[in-house]
């Protein structure tokens, strides 16, 4: 079997996550030797995970797609899975197996609990039925459906996905082959803006002010500054962006002949932000390139077209180089491929969003009204691509949605609160004056409460009703508030409890029952997190699993004996997550 799969190497430290470690000598390899290694470790994975199926729940009629290889200089191999049975898809049944250097299986980590075969292989509705009810639950246009076996919750079941595209964008709708119920109906994309956060601000009457960086010098040597002397086309060029929010900055285009640029980043395997113009579409080629002849985008206000896309450019860019400079990941999927982006998408969308559809941001203009600028923010951006990260590994799934589009549970509220961690480091990179880094989120958006999230007293949001510690009820908890258990025990790793001043914001992060915790620093907390989600977290990670993941990456970084290690298991035990308290049983 031919193995298409993405081999995570990398340097240690933090700057190599994908291990990090004492030491990298020898760590890398020729593209040749890692990818014929990557096959033999995939093959000794699948073989481990049927020969201790007890453990793994593979069972017969079970086939296992290798999505992603990751090589630790330490020894250990991990290789992440997708799953079929009966040649059908199986959602909820990904799964990573464990090997040590000799390729010995130490381990799984696994979304299902229970063996995956459905009751029966035989469906009583239709395709062309199933798409009918998708289409009136989802509101929209189906098209087409294809049986699967969906192995999410306490049972398989034999069932229908189909794709559902209605205005507001596609939804992913699954439908019980046999009774015809909704099994699951969520949207595809993943909104920095909930539907119950936007009628808060809609009850409140709140208006959003955002805190514009415009106005700042332009850095020396940016002005109209092109490719020099370029003789061949297209060329790289040095570009000037004139944000919204972060300033005057740097901008690396092409030029595509003499006199003309376009905003597209070579550097960044092609890296590039269109107008789509109030369309709906989620299909990047659809959207207009952006063109000039002087390589200076936008004027600092939303009169020109081009200033939210010099925004959106600069974050999506910010955010490639902190993944690749702090982790060796190239590109959100790590596979060297361009990171897309489109603005002024839709009419009057006060939103930003992650669309795996077309696999790129999607940013409203604002509705006028609560938001009047466009979302184009730079912890925005470092979010919503951190969502893109999180869908390429764990791919972390809500347990349910509402019929107002609102997500629920352990996973989706763990999904949010990665991108919120990550998405706060991305400031700490970037390291922009008119954006100054901190644990705030949406801190730039102008709402009454001066941000929309922070990961040192979660409940300090006010508008959402974030949380900061854990409870059987969090379950019922909608994703973004609930993501404040993780985001809190992350904050603790890092920072610890109690005030403490960072640049310009003071924080005062408590505890439960007033456990003291002395933080490791932003930089091995980050490690460990990221660690933990690309290797020890599947689609239905909840938060004790969690606690159970970066223990285990804090063990592959530091050792169990380490001050790391047991920082990391009091972090949650300050948020109320323990060994003692795990549920029994999983929702």
């Amino acid at each position: 079997m031919a193995v298409a799969v993405a081999v995570t190497t990398a340097a240690t430290g933090l700057a190599g996550t994908a291990f990090a470690g004492p030491s990298t000598a020898g760590v890398e390899r020729t593209a040749a030797s890692a990818t014929t290694n990557a096959t033999a470790v995939v093959e000794a994975a699948r073989t481990a995970a049927f020969a201790h199926a007890s453990a793994t729940g593979v069972s017969k009629g079970d086939e296992l797609q290798a999505q992603d290889v990751m090589i630790d200089p330490e020894g250990a191999r991990h290789v992440r899975f997708v799953r079929t049975h009966g040649d059908l898809p199986v959602l909820g049944g990904d799964l990573v197996v464990h090997l040590d250097h000799k390729l010995a299986y130490t381990g799984v980590t696994r979304a299902a609990d229970h063996t995956v075969e459905p009751a029966t292989s035989k469906a009583k509705l239709t395709a062309r039925q199933a798409a009918a009810k998708a289409a009136r639950a989802a509101k929209g246009e189906a098209s087409g459906a294809r049986l699967v076996v969906d192995a999410r919750g306490g049972a398989s079941a034999l069932a229908y996905q189909v794709t559902v595209t209605g205005q507001g964008g596609s939804r992913t709708v699954v439908v019980d082959a046999v009774t015809g119920t909704v099994r699951s109906n969520t949207p595809d994309s993943d909104e920095f803006l909930s539907p119950k956060l936007l009628d808060t601000l809609r009850e409140r009457g709140e208006t959003a002010e955002p805190e514009t960086g415009a106005g700042s010098p332009a850095p020396a040597g940016l002005l109209g500054s092109g490719a020099s002397g370029a003789a061949r086309y297209p060329a790289t060029a040095k570009g000037t962006g004139k944000t919204l929010f972060v300033g005057t900055v740097g901008l690396t285009t092409t030029q595509t002949s003499r006199g003309h640029y376009q905003l597209k980043d070579p550097s960044r395997y092609g890296t590039e932000t269109r107008d789509a113009k109030g369309s709906y579409t989620e299909k990047f080629s659809a959207g207009t390139k952006f063109t000039n002849t002087t390589n200076v985008w936008g004027n600092g206000a939303t009169t020109s077209r081009a200033t939210a896309a010099a925004d959106a450019q600069y974050g999506v860019t910010k955010t490639l180089d902190f993944y690749k400079s702090t982790f060796q990941r190239k590109g959100i999927r790590n596979n060297s491929k361009a990171a897309q982006a489109m603005v002024h998408w839709g009419s009057k969308v006060a939103n930003a969003f992650w669309d795996p559809a077309c696999t790129c941001m999607l940013y409203g203009d604002g509705d006028g009204q609560m938001f009047k600028k466009p979302l184009v923010v730079l912890d925005v951006t470092g979010h919503e691509l951190t969502h893109g990260v999180v869908e390429a590994t764990a791919d972390l799934q809500p347990t349910f949605v509402d019929s107002d589009g609102n997500q629920y549970g352990e996973p989706g509220s763990l999904n949010e609160s990665l991108a919120d961690i990550f998405g706060s480091n991305v400031e700490f990179y970037a390291k922009n004056a008119k954006d100054t880094p901190d644990y705030l989120v949406g801190e730039k958006l102008g709402l009454e409460q001066k941000f929309l999230r922070r990961l040192d007293r979660p409940s300090l949001d006010t508008l959402e009703g974030t949380i900061d510690y854990w409870s059987p009820d969090v379950y019922y908890t909608e994703v973004h508030a609930g993501s404040g258990v993780s985001s809190h025990a992350y904050y603790l790793l890092a920072e610890g409890s109690g005030k403490k001043k960072i640049g310009s914001v003071t924080y005062n992060s408590p505890t439960y029952h007033n456990i003291a915790v002395k933080g490791i620093g932003r930089t091995k907390a980050t490690a460990i997190f990221y660690r933990a989600l690309t290797r020890y977290m599947v689609s239905t990670t909840d938060f004790h699993q969690a606690r159970v993941a970066t223990l285990k990456a804090a063990k592959d970084l530091y050792g169990t004996n380490s001050t790391e290690y047991k920082t990391v298991d009091k972090a949650w035990s300050a948020v109320n997550v323990t060994a003692a308290n795990t549920p029994a049983a999983r929702h």
